[in-house]
């Protein structure tokens, strides 16, 4: 990819597409849910999304997508969507066609632009900058399945794009309430690649164990449930922060899912978005080379308030305590169907981006795992 937006040194930018608007992973999905086009409307609404910083998605081309997943994989995956349905020997043995991953219209070219976002923001931060891309962090994806929601691995795609961009040394964090074993899978063995987990314990893909490292650099969290603003405060400078710093990464990608919010429907943490904003906030700080990806997030409300208040920090705006008319109506014009919360939402999921701050105590077990982790650094170092 090359043109003249790879050579105008600019402000932040944000990588979307309209193709998240219309496309859905069907009625009964958790990703029914409008998402990337809410914080796309949001930040417009808002006046935070001049001309200059939007960049239209492109599609990433199987031959592309070919450096890390299956030849075999990426046609049964578009076979798939030409076909509208996939044989039972495609679905056991690539993962299509079931449940998590189910048989919709767009279900390559809607994922390809994911891929095609974050192999573009690679190609980007050969220079200094920062960018924002909502509709990536599709971190469960496997070389030759689908896995968990994700038909590719975009986030792995970023790290490819930045390697091609001449930068080695890529810190990958993760705040998603799920582990991202794709992302392990893929670069959990080289030491020229940090992950950094903070996931819910006990909850699906079940990877992420405290102990689990590999060969590589790879440092995971696990996180009990009911985890608070006080808890990620407390990760954040304890563990994220000196594990970075000590990396002396060229570029740092966040996985910003916003499922480990209170009210998201897959999850049981319990932090508001003030502790996602203020994790993205400080590793700003720490990198010249900067890329913010989505993920998990399945409230329409939660998610949509969370990613652009994302947008804010990386933009440099200030969050008003209460949205401007055009903000509202972009809030009020969401539906949750099929959920209870969806019925009647709280009239602050319409009005406000920040939630309540949601602080508590610091749990001995969580206290006893960061304790841990600075003692295995020292080990390490």
């Amino acid at each position: 990819m090359t043109g003249s937006v790879l050579d105008v040194a600019v402000g932040p930018r944000m990588i979307a597409s309209e193709i998240y608007r219309s496309s859905t992973y069907g009625p009964k999905h958790p990703l029914r849910i409008p998402r990337v086009s809410t914080v796309v409307d949001l930040a417009r609404a808002l006046g935070w999304l001049p001309r200059e910083s939007y960049i239209n998605s492109p599609r990433a081309r199987p031959e592309t997508l070919a450096c890390w997943h299956r030849p075999d994989y990426l046609d049964a995956l578009q076979a798939a969507e030409a076909a509208g349905s996939v044989t039972p020997e495609i679905r056991e043995r690539h993962g299509l066609g079931t449940v998590s991953n189910p048989v919709f219209p767009e279900m390559f070219r809607r994922p390809a632009t994911a891929a095609g976002a974050s192999i573009l923001a690679g190609e980007l931060l050969r220079v200094p900058g920062v960018i924002h891309s909502p509709a990536g962090g599709t971190h469960h994806g496997m070389p030759e399945r689908a896995n968990g929601f994700c038909y590719l691995n975009d986030p792995v795609f970023a790290i490819l794009s930045l390697r091609a961009s001449g930068l080695r040394r890529i810190a990958y964090v993760d705040i998603d309430a799920h582990h991202p074993d794709g992302v392990v899978h893929g670069f959990g063995d080289d030491p020229d690649v940090l992950i950094l987990s903070v996931h819910e314990e006990g909850r699906w893909p079940y990877t992420g164990a405290l102990e689990e490292r590999g060969a590589g650099e790879v440092w995971n969290i696990p996180v009990p449930r009911g985890f608070n603003d006080t808890e990620m405060a407390a990760v954040r400078d304890e563990a994220i922060l000196p594990r970075v710093a000590a990396f002396r990464p060229e570029a740092v990608i966040l996985q910003c899912g916003a499922d480990a919010v209170l009210e998201d429907p897959l999850a049981r943490l319990a932090l508001s978005n003030n502790a996602h904003w203020a994790v993205v906030a400080a590793l700003k700080a720490m990198t010249d080379r900067f890329l913010v990806l989505g993920g998990g997030g399945y409230n329409p409300w939660t998610v949509g308030r969370l990613w652009t208040g994302v947008w804010a920090v990386l933009s440099g705006q200030e969050i008003p305590e209460r949205l401007p008319r055009g903000a509202r109506a972009v809030l009020r014009g969401l539906e949750w169907r099929g959920h209870s919360a969806g019925r009647a939402p709280p009239e602050h999921w319409f009005t406000t981006l920040r939630d309540a701050p949601r602080e508590g105590a610091l749990r001995d077990e969580l206290r006893d795992r960061l304790r841990t982790l600075s003692e295995r650094g020292r080990v390490w170092a």
